[in-house]
């Protein structure tokens, strides 16, 4: 029987039925309507109508702060089959063939064991919604609820029917078991393959100290920021189902002092079926285990977060449409046209317009005061091989090289300055404005630190 719903702990993730509209400046709501701004608008309008800009943007902010080898890369942008773990126990015709039950299940239309569509999703939303009512359960998708309820309602579920789950016939634990055999038998890991070795990678960014060497120190500013870049690369339905399901465990683990669910917890049930690569066994993963565990933990903690573009995709996505009469009319004849150089035109135009000259103006004088200040402190540095290294690089000062200024951002697989002094100056400034005076060209807009103007959390889950 499911426990009785209590107010304080009942977070519904209920369909609102709210009528709003969305709108920019020039444009006046009408009064009968309230209005919701949606300040990812412009974001989404690029996603749709320009979808390679949008790659070439977000892909350019993620290798700012994560370092994936060529390979790595040219999975994360589909230019090549993803590679990750295989169990060695499974033959070579194994890893991502489908089985020959998965294509009968495929044939009939189910939901589980289906490929991931929003149909799909709507049927395992009732689940979310119910289990949202009930997350005073302790043991919540730990305990595993009941064989023959679980084989009845799958059923249900299956046949594409509407299930009132409030009338007791089901046990909470009944559907969380569901939710997570779901999971468990998409073709593909809800997180992707493609994305396995990024969210390695971010798991492994820490800060720096004064010496301008690695801590142990988790960098959670930067991870968030990549996260929020590495979420938009997903699939709509996968994001879909994910930002679901990730405030479900949310506000499951705000709840541990009743249901003894923490976010960890969460995460050591939940990452074999969403990131952990599939016909894999726990030993093939051998030292990875605890960093997806751990990753899957802080996307719980930090999800309300994740799902929210950084400051400057927003900006660079407002002036894309508004930012200057120059821009928009060029908008369908070179960011439409699939050439290299549509985006490189495009953003030459914005470049241009008032607006992002007092941008640009204001990062220049902050470039320049973190310029001095780092230099300074390498300065104070006693005297070593380091310091005369790093005092050389900042006299270079080589961000790109004159043979590679022809080159678009993603003109070959993984493109990136080596230099020391490029990767000193993109962790401390995370801007392109030096490049954009030394080479002559803007560059696709990148920031190092900024989450959304957002602070840390405020719970520990």
């Amino acid at each position: 029987m499911a426990a009785e719903s209590d107010p304080q702990n009942n977070h519904k993730l209920g369909r609102s039925g709210t009528k709003c509209s969305v709108f920019n400046r020039q444009e006046r709501p009408t009064l009968s309507q309230p209005v919701i701004f949606n300040p990812d608008f412009f974001v989404e309008r690029l996603r749709h109508e320009h979808p390679q800009a949008f790659a070439d943007l977000i892909l350019s902010n993620i290798t700012r702060l994560i370092d994936l080898p060529g390979d790595e890369f040219a999975q994360l942008t589909g230019e090549s089959e993803p590679r990750v773990p295989s169990s060695s126990s499974s033959s070579s015709s194994g890893g991502f063939l489908r089985s020959l039950n998965f294509l009968k299940r495929k044939d009939k239309g189910v939901v589980f064991g289906a490929p991931l569509t929003e149909e799909g999703i709507a049927q395992i939303y009732q689940l979310i919604e119910y289990l949202s009512k009930n997350l005073q359960v302790e043991g919540l998708f730990r305990v595993p609820g009941h064989s023959l309820r679980q084989a009845a309602l799958r059923e249900m579920l299956n046949a594409g029917a509407e299930i009132d789950l409030d009338t007791g016939d089901f046990h909470p634990n009944d559907a969380a078991t569901l939710l997570k055999a779901y999971l468990g038998e998409l073709p593909e890991p809800l997180l992707t393959h493609r994305h396995y070795h990024a969210h390695l990678k971010i798991g492994e960014l820490t800060r720096f100290d004064d010496n301008g060497d690695k801590t142990h120190v988790p960098d959670k500013e930067r991870q968030i920021e990549a996260l929020q870049l590495l979420v938009m690369l997903l699939p709509p339905a996968n994001r879909s189902l994910l930002k679901l399901l990730l405030d479900l465990l949310y506000h499951t683990a705000r709840n541990q002092h009743i249901n003894r669910m923490s976010a960890i917890n969460l995460a050591t049930m939940f990452a074999p079926h969403i990131i952990w690569p599939k016909n894999v066994l726990a030993s093939d993963l051998q030292s990875n285990i605890d960093k997806l565990n751990n990753g899957v933990a802080f996307l719980i903690r930090h999800s309300q977060k994740l799902f929210k573009a950084p400051v400057y995709i927003k900006e660079y996505g407002r002036l894309y449409f508004t930012g200057s009469n120059s821009l928009q009319s060029k908008d369908d004849l070179t960011l439409c046209s699939g050439t290299k150089e549509g985006p490189v035109t495009a953003l030459m135009a914005a470049h241009h317009s008032p607006i992002t000259r007092s941008i640009g103006s204001e990062v220049s004088s902050y470039t320049e005061s973190a310029l001095r200040e780092l230099y300074q402190q390498v300065n104070n540095m006693p005297q070593s091989a380091k310091k005369k290294k790093l005092i050389r690089q900042f006299e270079k000062q080589p961000l790109l090289t004159p043979s590679s200024d022809s080159r678009t951002p993603f003109s070959r697989k993984h493109w990136r300055s080596r230099s020391l002094g490029g990767i000193i100056k993109r962790r401390v400034l995370g801007s392109p404005t030096l490049t954009e005076k030394e080479n002559g060209k803007p560059q696709i807009p990148q920031r190092s630190s900024s989450i959304d103007g957002q602070g840390t959390e405020n719970t520990q889950l």
